[in-house]
C-alpha cells in the first residue's frame, strides 16, 4: 500500500509516536486488508481499497493547494464518498468541516465564511443551498459527490474523479501530528449563531478508546450507520470506533424503517445506533415484524433519555439485544457518560457513569461538588475535550473556567455515581436527535413585524421527544397567524429548528430582573 512506502524525514521521536486518524485507519488496513470496511448501496470497499482511495483523493487535494490547517467542508447526505473525503482531508493535513445538510443557505454561508473554507464538497441533494452559499462565501473549489450533477444550470463544479489518478503526493506523514486540529464541528449553543468546536486527532482517538471499552466494540462487528454523518455521534462515537477495531460497516442515507429493517436482515447486522425517536419509529413500523432482526446484539441510543416502557418493549421484541445509553456533547468528541446494559431498567432515566477517559463532577456556581441528589452543573476533564472554539477565545475561556469544561447541563448524581441529566443550563432543545438553540430561533421570530416578545422552549413530544415551541406576545393591534408564522420561520431556518407549535399569550413570566422564566412556561404546559 502506498501509505506504507512513504519516506519520513522528521525527528525520530515524533515520527515513531505519530498517531492520527489516518494512522488509525491505515493500521486497521494493515491488520485486515481484504476485510469489508464500508458498504453503501452497491459499493463495497475493503480496508485496502478504502485506504488507497483516500490516498488518491488526498494527493489531488494536495495539488489543489490543500495542506496542514486548511479547512475543507462537506455538505452531503450519508455515503461511502463522505467517509473517503473525510479521511482524505485528514491525510492531506487539512481540517474537516462537516455541515448539517438540513441548513438553509444563510446558515451554510455563515459556517463557510466564519471557518474560512475555500474547498467544498457537495452532493446534489444539497446543491441549491450549498452552491448559493459557496458563491457568496469565497469558496474557490467546488466538487460534486461523487461527480458533477446532471443539471444544466450548475457550472464550476468539478468531478471528484478529477482528484484521483493525479501525479500528486500527499503531505509527508511526518508533517502530521495528533495534536493538530482534525475537524471543526459547528454546534448550537444558547447564542444566536453556532460555534465551531475544534477537535484534535488525539481528542477523537481518545474518545474512540472510551467507546471501544465502554460500548463493547469488537472486530467482528457488523454495524449499520443510518444517522447523519455530519454529526459527531454517528461519525465518531460509532463509525470511528468500528473502523478502529476493524469492523465492517453499512452506510445508508437516512434512518428510514423501510431501509433499516431489510438491511439488518439481509446482512445479518449486529450493531445499530439511533436516538429514541428512531427506535420508536422502528417499533411502530408495520414492517418491524416482517423481518428477522435476531442478529442484532448491540443497540445504542443517545441525544435524549429512552422511556423505560420503550426499553422494555425493545427487550421483549428483540430478546438478543443489549442496550447502551451514550451521553455527551460535541465538545468532548462526543461520548462522556455511558449507561451499561445491565443498568437500563435498574437506573432508568440515568445517563450513566463517566467513560474510560473522562472525569466528571457535578458542581455549584462556586465549583464545589454538590451532594448526591442535589442539582449541579456537569463538568468534565478529559483528553477527549475540544482544543477550543474556532476564533472565539472568550467563549473558550468561559467554557474552561476553573480548569474544567462546563457542559451547560444540570444533573444529579446518586450514591453509586450514576448521573441523571435534569435540565440544560444552556437552554438547549433536543428535537429528533438534533440540537436547537432557542436563542437562534427567538432572534428569527423577533424579526417578524407582528411579534413583540417571544420565548422558545422544548415541550415533550411522543415522536420527537422534544418539540420546538414558541410563546409569542403580539405587538399591539397585531394578530398572529400560526401557520403563516411557522412557514415564515422555515424560510429562514432549517426545518428541525423551526417551531412546530405556536402559543399566543398576553405576557411572558419574568423575574424581578426582567429575565423570562422559561421554567414557569414548562411547568404551566405540564399542568394543562
Amino acid at each position: 500500500m502506498a501509505w506504507r512506502d512513504l519516506n519520513v524525514t522528521g525527528s525520530f521521536d515524533t515520527v515513531a509516536r505519530r498517531q492520527t486518524l489516518f494512522d488509525v485507519l491505515a493500521r486497521s488496513a494493515a491488520r485486515s486488508a481484504d476485510k469489508l470496511a464500508i458498504a453503501c448501496g452497491d459499493t463495497e470497499w475493503s480496508y485496502r481499497q478504502l485506504v488507497d482511495i483516500v490516498e488518491e483523493i488526498a494527493a489531488g487535494l494536495t495539488i489543489q493547494g490543500i495542506g496542514p490547517g486548511d479547512r475543507v467542508a462537506v455538505l452531503s447526505r450519508n455515503s461511502h464518498w463522505f467517509m473517503a473525503v473525510r479521511f482524505a482531508v485528514l491525510r492531506a493535513g487539512g481540517i474537516f468541516v462537516p455541515i448539517n445538510f438540513m441548513l438553509v443557505e444563510d446558515e451554510v454561508a455563515y459556517i463557510l465564511e466564519y471557518a474560512g473554507v475555500k474547498t467544498l464538497f457537495v452532493d446534489e441533494s444539497c446543491s441549491i443551498a450549498g452552491l448559493a452559499a459557496a458563491k457568496r462565501s469565497g469558496v474557490t473549489h467546488l466538487y460534486g459527490l461523487p461527480d458533477p450533477f446532471d443539471r444544466a444550470d450548475i457550472s464550476g463544479v468539478q468531478s471528484l474523479s478529477s482528484l484521483r489518478g493525479t501525479d500528486g503526493v500527499p503531505v509527508a506523514l511526518d508533517q502530521l501530528d495528533g495534536r493538530q486540529i482534525a475537524q471543526i464541528i459547528y454546534t448550537s449553543g444558547t447564542e444566536s449563531r453556532p460555534k465551531g468546536a475544534m477537535l484534535s486527532h488525539d481528542a477523537i482517538i481518545w474518545q474512540f478508546q472510551t467507546c471501544i471499552v465502554d460500548c463493547d466494540w469488537r472486530a467482528d462487528v457488523k454495524a449499520l450507520h443510518a444517522l447523519p454523518l455530519f454529526h459527531c455521534a454517528q461519525l465518531d462515537a460509532f463509525l470511528g470506533p468500528s473502523l478502529n477495531v476493524g469492523g465492517s460497516n453499512w452506510i445508508v442515507s437516512a434512518p428510514d424503517p423501510a431501509v433499516i429493517l431489510p438491511t439488518i436482515e439481509q446482512h445479518r447486522l449486529t450493531s445499530f445506533f439511533a436516538p429514541p425517536t428512531v427506535w420508536i419509529a422502528l417499533l411502530r413500523s408495520p414492517l418491524f415484524d416482517q423481518y428477522d432482526l435476531s442478529s442484532l446484539t448491540h443497540g445504542y441510543y443517545g441525544a435524549s433519555i429512552m422511556p423505560v416502557e420503550i426499553i422494555r418493549e425493545i427487550s421483549d421484541r428483540l430478546p438478543g439485544i443489549r442496550l447502551w445509553n451514550c451521553y455527551g456533547q460535541t465538545e468532548i468528541a462526543p461520548v462522556a457518560v455511558v449507561l451499561q446494559p445491565e443498568d437500563q431498567v435498574r437506573k432508568a432515566g440515568a445517563a450513566g457513569r463517566p467513560g474510560l477517559h473522562v472525569e466528571t463532577r457535578l458542581v455549584d456556581d462556586d465549583m464545589r461538588d454538590v451532594k448526591p441528589g442535589e442539582v449541579g452543573e456537569i463538568v468534565h476533564r478529559s483528553p477527549q475535550l475540544l482544543t477550543g472554539y474556532w476564533n472565539d477565545p472568550e467563549r473558550t475561556a468561559e467554557a474552561f473556567a476553573g480548569g474544567w469544561f462546563h457542559s451547560g447541563d444540570l444533573g444529579v448524581i446518586d450514591d453509586e455515581g450514576y448521573i441523571t441529566v435534569v435540565d440544560r443550563k444552556k437552554d438547549m432543545i433536543k428535537s429528533g436527535g438534533e440540537n436547537v438553540a432557542s436563542r437562534e430561533v427567538e432572534e428569527v421570530i423577533y424579526s417578524h413585524p407582528s411579534v413583540s416578545e417571544v420565548a422558545v422552549i422544548g415541550l415533550p413530544h411522543p415522536e420527537w421527544i422534544e418539540m420546538v415551541s414558541a410563546f409569542i406576545v403580539p405587538r399591539a393591534g397585531e394578530t398572529i397567524d400560526d401557520a403563516a408564522l411557522i412557514a415564515w420561520c422555515r424560510e429562514r431556518l432549517a426545518g428541525f429548528k423551526s417551531p412546530k407549535k405556536i402559543f399566543v399569550v398576553p405576557a411572558l413570566p419574568k423575574n424581578a430582573s426582567g429575565k423570562i422564566m422559561k421554567r414557569e412556561l414548562r411547568a404551566k404546559m405540564g399542568s394543562l
